[in-house]
Order: structure tokens, then C-alpha cells, then sequence
């Protein structure tokens, strides 16, 4: 009895906060993702459009951000043609809009043509349609619009723009402070439109641990003030402006401490809509459907059949209009539990039709006492059961708790839209069975499959097994040690973005990375991060590798074959070429879990990888693919190398040695070995500005590799540098200014 009791202690410890299991977290999404994908409709939700800001669009009318001009033809097209019952925009408007050249006459005005008054007579008359701020700003006047704007919990608290007026006010909280999340700053729309649009939603979502957005924050705090989300905004402007209010849970706290909130309360006309939310003032995002522009959930159009007015009239009259992008490049695709790469516009429009429907779900803040209840009751029953039971009872007994505890979960959900824990208590029942038939097989194992859990997004598999071999040797806590870092970026994206379809763009991207990331793996590497085209990764940690510079130059080595035989394909199949830039350094870097508490990931940080990232960025600069530090250079001897130059990067006072990898040492050959010695002549030369043996030495090795872009880049430097006089205090370097 005793040893079964062993899972519902740990259980109850864990869904107390005392003890942090983060398996039975990763576990609680899966079976949630799970019963949201089994259970949401599927359906087509007529009453809401996206308004898609897509690559037809980008194509057709231009590269984003687009004149406010042609946002103020949007709107009129909407209102006035299409006669949408409200607009909500997904993106903001932070900057003024210059593009018609208007702040330029305007100082020519002012500077050089100041005595010409017909210049400021016609300015005059031009002025108010070049005004795209003032044109977009008198489109949205008066209208049912929603502005969309959001925080950032930066330290500094930096804001920018003008936010709304707070959705909650204070007096309404009866001095309560509540458990909202809380931000340090944000970015909003600029004076002029805030002034035109009263009513602004923040398009914030919240990412949990695992990356993906699961719920959004119905109210945020800044400051003391409550402010709303772009879906309660539209909502709230759809139905008229009703008032928010607090829905307590009971007696209202009067030692001026937190109070249980259990729902925002719509008032209007006598009339009260209750939105269920949780302690965070947050609700679950109901999917309706994986994300699908070709028709899935919701209606997509392109925002250049809107400007073009390619729709009947009345074709969305009374409908409710997200504008927002589903393009790649615009950086507005989120993980979800239907989709990696879910539009964030149509997050926003799932908890719109959700307010539409009065179908919230909610993790309600008794979730925890809910599934203590659960948590004792099974467990007794399977403690003071299960030792006195055969094997085939138990399992029997087994198997009926763990069908009773999905079914009442199911009904909760279904019935009542309340998204209550069952992982917890699914993997006490089974570990209680299992401590009664293996006890000791479950103590001796469970500490390597926690930490194969921890670590296995990270490190490759057969790391995975070495650390699992000690696993009291490894931890997430950061720690300074000496690792060699990459940053390897793609060349030629924008190119391929503009000419590919998003879903081949996106299996394009899938490919590379996947062979990437093999490589890197194979090489006993560390994915960090993929950034956009970008991967970033890192050798020598979770577990120590001495010989971790030379496994990263072999890596990279062969990444840049990789890349050279994709793109062998990509000539037969007629599909743009692609570049590759890697930057490797060398040096003493933090390493281990970093983040917010909303979302961490094992990394590591540092001047040293500040560095790499500027050496990735010199690589097109130098005509090579690969450039590595001194430092990585000196530890990884086996190959044979060519100095590119000395540079002084921006935010580094000392000038850094850069390097390529040309092959193996023993795979030289001998006219390689002479160009390699020219070269070492001409750098010598060169940085005791010696021009005319420069000279000498180009005509050299422009025999041993003519076409070569490095000595045709320092071609063109000598015959700028012998134009100057001769400078004493130069030392060689070449300095980069820009990141």
C-alpha cells in the first residue's frame, strides 16, 4: 500500500508547485492538443473574413509597409463598397508615413525654397493628399475600426505610440489588484491614428514552455491599468461598446489582496455577457481547424482583390474583417496545437467566432483543487485495491480508473467548456500499477528518462545516451565554458520568397534545415535556435566535447557541400540557387536555460557569440561560405586554412583574425600549398602597404585561381589604397561598422 501511495504524493507535490515535473506538463498539452484536434468542427465561420496582407499582395502592390494611402483606399473599399460591420487590423502602425516625399518638400520649404512662394503655395494645396497619416487616419474616422498594438516586457520599459483608454477601468476593480499578466512597455500606433481609432486591442498571445500558443490574455495590466485584446475589442465594438466589468467569484477582498476573478462581464442596456477566463485573465484559444487560406476555418482574401475591387459589392456586408499576413517574411506565424506554422491573424479569429458562439474555454482557477479531488480519490482506491488484486484485476481496475478519469474529463469539456488537468492523474494511476508489478525497474530508470526528456530537443540522440549513462552530471542551470558556436544563414530567401508558393517556400525551408541539422547533429552538435533562414547551433555542451572546434569546421564543411548539392537539383528542377553564410567563434560563453517565464530554451549568450554572428555576416563580403575566428582556428589544426583578413567588427575595439577551411591537411596538393605561400607573401606586403608587390603577387595568384572573389576584392583595395599616402599608424584591419 505503501509503495502505490509513492505516485500520489509525488502528484500532489507536483500540482502544488513544490515539485516541478515538467514531463506531466509536456504530457497535460499533448492530451489537451489531442482532444482540441478530435473535437473542434472543422467548419467554415461566414461571419468572420481575413483580409490576407499575402504574397499576391506584397506582389502587386509592393513590399510591406505600405503607404497609408492605399490602407486609407482599404478601409473605404470595406466601409463604403463592401459594407463591413467592423475592421480589425493585426498589424501596427508605429512610424509616420513618409513615402509620398511630403517631410521632404516640406524642409525644402522651410530650407532651400523658403523665399519661393509659389512653391508654398502649391505645397498648400498638395499638402492634404500627401498627408497618407491624415488620409488613412479621416478613412478610419467615425467608424467601427479596431487599432491592434502590443506589450513587451523589455526591463527598460520602452514604449512607443499612443496606447487606448483601458478597457477596465479602476474603479470598477474596487482597489483590487489582479493576477493578470503584466508588462513593462509597449509599441503602439502613432498619435494621429489613435486619436481617429478610441478603440485598440493589444495582439499579444501567450506561448507556453514547449513554443506553442495555446491562449490568449483577454485583459493584460500595465501600470495598474487593464487593457483588451484585438478579439475582446472587435467583439466588444461588434456588440456596441458594452462595458467591461470584473466577474468575482465572491466576497469581494477587503485586506486590499488579490481576489478570485472568474470571468470579464459585458454590460450593456441592462443586458450582461459573462466570458469565462483564468487566474491570468487569459481563455484557451477554441480552434476551429487547422490553418488553411484556401478554405479551412475562416474566409481569406488578398488585400490586392480588395484594392482592386475585384469583389461584387455587399460581398461582406456585415461581416467582421481581420487585416493581417499569412507571408513568411512578415514574421507573424506562431506554433499551435492544429498547426507549427498557424497564422497569428487567425488566432485572433478563432476567439472572436468563440465570443460569437458564447463557446469560451477555460482553465478555471479551481482547476488545482479539481484535480486534487481526482488525484486522492483514485489513488486511495488503487493503494488500499491493487495490493489485494491479481495481476488481471489490476490491470482490469487499472484500465476502468484511467477510462473513467477521460470520460468525466471529456464531459467537463464538452458539456461545460472547462479544460480540466487529466495528465497528472493518468500517470499516477499508472505508475501505481507499475510500482505494484516493477518497482525497482521504475526507481532505477526514471531519472534517465527525465533527463532524455529534458534535453532530447536539443542534443542528438546518442548524446542523449551518454548523459543518460550519469544524469546527475547534467542540469539546465547556466554555467561560463568554453564552446564553439555557429551561426549558419541562408542566402537568396528574399529572392525565393517573392518566386515561390508559401507551402513550396515552406517544404523548401524544411528540406535545407533537415539536411542541416543532420549534419550538425551527426557532428555532435547543439541546435539552439532556428531564426527566420538562420540556424544557430554550438559544440561542447550539454556534454563536454575537448575536440569541439574541430567537429564544428568539419560540420560546416560539410553543410556548405550539402547546400552545393541541393542546389545541383534545384538547376534540374529549375528552382532558384541558394547561398549559405557560416560564421564559427571560438570562446568562453554562458550556456544552459535562458529566458522568460513564459518561454525558455537551453542556449547560450556572450560576447563570443556576438562575434560569430558578425563573422556569418562577412562571408558574402569575402566571397566564401565559411569564416572562422583565430580562436577556432588554432584549436582545430587538422585543416588547412586561409587568412581572409583582419577586421575590427562594430562593438570590438581589437582587431580579430578571420579564417576559411580549405580541406584536410594530408589532402593538400602541391600548387595549392605554392598559392597558399603567395598568399601569406601578398597579406604580408599588403598590410606594410609594399603596393608594388601587392601587384606582383596578384599577377601570381590570379594564375593559381583566376576568378577568385577574395583576391578580387583586395585587387580593388590596393588600387584604393595607393591612391593615399602612406600611414604608419595602420595596422591592416579592415573595419566593419555595421552588425
Amino acid at each position: 500500500m505503501a509503495v502505490t501511495l509513492v505516485p500520489l504524493v509525488f502528484a500532489l507535490l507536483h500540482i502544488s508547485g513544490i515539485l516541478h515535473l515538467q514531463v506531466l506538463e509536456r504530457l497535460e498539452n499533448i492530451i489537451y492538443d489531442t482532444r482540441l484536434r478530435a473535437t473542434m468542427p472543422r467548419t467554415l465561420d461566414e461571419r468572420i473574413v481575413i483580409v490576407d496582407i499575402d504574397e499576391k499582395s506584397l506582389e502587386r502592390v509592393g513590399h510591406w509597409p505600405w503607404g497609408r494611402d492605399k490602407l486609407a483606399a482599404l478601409t473605404r473599399e470595406l466601409f463604403e463598397r463592401q459594407h463591413v460591420a467592423v475592421v480589425g487590423f493585426d498589424v501596427l502602425f508605429a512610424e509616420t508615413d513618409g513615402s509620398s516625399g511630403l517631410p521632404n518638400l516640406e524642409r525644402l520649404a522651410q530650407g532651400l525654397l523658403r523665399d519661393q512662394v509659389e512653391f508654398k503655395k502649391q505645397l498648400a494645396r498638395l499638402a492634404p493628399t500627401l498627408d497618407y497619416d491624415a488620409l488613412f487616419a479621416h478613412s478610419l474616422q467615425g467608424r467601427p475600426v479596431v487599432l491592434g498594438y502590443y506589450l513587451t516586457s523589455d526591463r527598460d520599459g520602452r514604449t512607443k505610440g499612443v496606447l487606448p483608454v483601458p478597457a477596465l477601468p479602476a474603479e470598477r476593480l474596487r482597489g483590487l489588484p489582479l493576477r493578470a499578466t503584466s508588462w513593462g512597455g509597449y509599441g503602439s500606433n502613432i498619435e494621429e491614428l489613435a486619436k481617429a481609432v478610441p478603440v485598440a486591442g493589444f495582439f499579444n498571445s501567450i506561448t507556453d514552455d514547449d513554443g506553442v500558443v495555446r491562449s490568449l490574455p483577454l485583459l493584460a495590466e500595465y501600470q495598474g491599468k487593464y487593457y483588451e485584446s484585438l478579439a475582446l475589442a472587435m467583439y466588444r465594438t461588434a456588440m456596441g461598446l458594452p462595458e467591461v466589468h470584473p466577474g468575482f467569484a465572491g466576497p469581494t477582498n477587503t485586506q486590499g489582496g488579490y481576489d478570485t476573478l472568474q470571468s470579464i462581464l459585458l454590460r450593456q442596456d441592462g443586458r450582461t455577457l459573462t466570458l469565462p477566463v483564468d487566474d491570468k485573465l487569459a481563455t484557451l484559444i477554441p480552434f476551429r481547424g487547422p490553418g488553411d487560406v484556401n478554405g479551412g476555418s475562416f474566409r481569406y482574401i488578398s488585400a490586392s482583390d480588395i484594392l482592386e475591387g475585384k469583389l461584387p459589392p455587399k460581398s461582406l456586408e456585415s461581416q467582421l474583417i481581420l487585416v493581417g499576413s499569412t507571408t513568411p517574411g512578415l514574421l507573424d506565424l506562431r506554433a499551435t496545437p492544429v498547426g507549427r506554422t498557424y497564422p497569428g491573424v487567425e488566432t485572433h479569429a478563432n476567439m472572436l467566432s468563440a465570443f460569437l458562439d458564447g463557446k469560451n474555454i477555460v482553465r478555471p482557477d479551481y482547476a488545482v483543487g479539481f484535480d486534487a479531488v481526482q488525484l486522492i480519490a483514485t489513488g486511495f482506491l488503487l493503494a488500499f485495491a491493487l495490493p489485494a488484486l491479481s495481476a488481471t484485476s489490476a490491470v482490469l481496475l487499472s484500465l476502468g480508473s484511467v477510462a473513467t478519469l477521460i470520460t468525466a474529463n471529456l464531459w467537463l469539456y464538452l458539456g461545460h467548456g472547462l479544460a480540466m488537468p487529466l495528465a497528472t492523474a493518468i500517470v499516477m494511476t499508472v505508475l501505481a500499477f507499475t510500482l505494484n508489478m516493477v518497482y525497482g525497474y521504475f526507481v532505477e530508470s526514471r531519472s534517465k528518462r527525465e533527463l532524455a526528456a529534458l534535453f532530447g530537443t536539443y542534443v542528438p540522440p546518442e548524446l542523449v545516451n551518454e548523459m543518460v549513462k550519469q544524469p546527475e552530471s547534467y542540469s539546465m542551470q547556466a554555467a561560463n565554458r568554453e564552446l564553439t558556436v555557429m551561426f549558419c544563414d541562408m542566402r537568396g530567401f528574399t529572392a525565393m520568397s517573392e518566386q515561390m508558393e508559401p507551402l513550396q517556400l515552406q517544404a523548401l525551408l524544411n528540406d535545407v534545415f533537415s539536411r542541416l541539422t543532420h549534419v550538425i547533429r551527426s557532428h555532435r552538435g547543439t541546435i539552439d535556435k532556428y531564426m527566420g533562414d538562420c540556424v544557430m547551433a554550438f559544440w561542447g555542451a550539454p556534454v563536454t566535447t575537448p575536440d569541439h572546434a574541430r567537429l564544428a569546421v568539419s560540420a560546416a564543411i560539410e553543410m556548405a557541400a550539402a547546400i552545393a548539392q541541393i542546389n545541383e537539383s534545384h538547376r534540374v528542377c529549375g528552382l532558384p540557387e541558394i547561398g549559405v553564410g557560416i560564421g564559427l567563434n571560438t570562446g568562453s560563453m554562458c550556456v544552459g536555460d535562458m529566458g522568460s517565464n513564459l518561454r525558455r530554451s537551453y542556449t547560450v549568450i556572450g560576447d563570443a557569440v556576438n562575434l560569430c554572428s558578425r563573422l556569418e555576416g562577412l562571408s558574402k563580403h569575402y566571397g566564401t561560405s565559411i569564416v572562422v575566428s583565430e580562436s577556432t582556428k588554432l584549436l582545430a589544426q587538422q585543416f588547412s586554412w586561409q587568412q581572409l583578413d583582419l577586421v575590427r567588427v562594430k562593438g570590438k575595439a581589437q582587431a580579430v583574425a578571420i579564417f576559411s577551411p580549405l580541406t584536410k591537411s594530408d589532402a593538400f596538393v602541391e600548387s595549392q600549398l605554392l598559392e597558399l605561400e603567395v598568399w601569406g607573401q601578398f597579406l604580408t606586403a599588403y598590410r606594410a602597404q609594399e603596393w608594388a608587390q601587392c601587384d606582383d603577387c596578384q599577377v601570381r595568384l590570379q594564375n593559381y585561381n583566376p576568378g577568385s572573389p577574395l583576391y578580387a576584392l583586395y585587387e580593388q583595395r590596393v588600387e584604393r589604397l595607393r591612391q593615399q599616402s602612406f600611414d604608419p599608424n595602420w595596422d591592416g584591419a579592415t573595419n566593419f561598422d555595421s552588425k
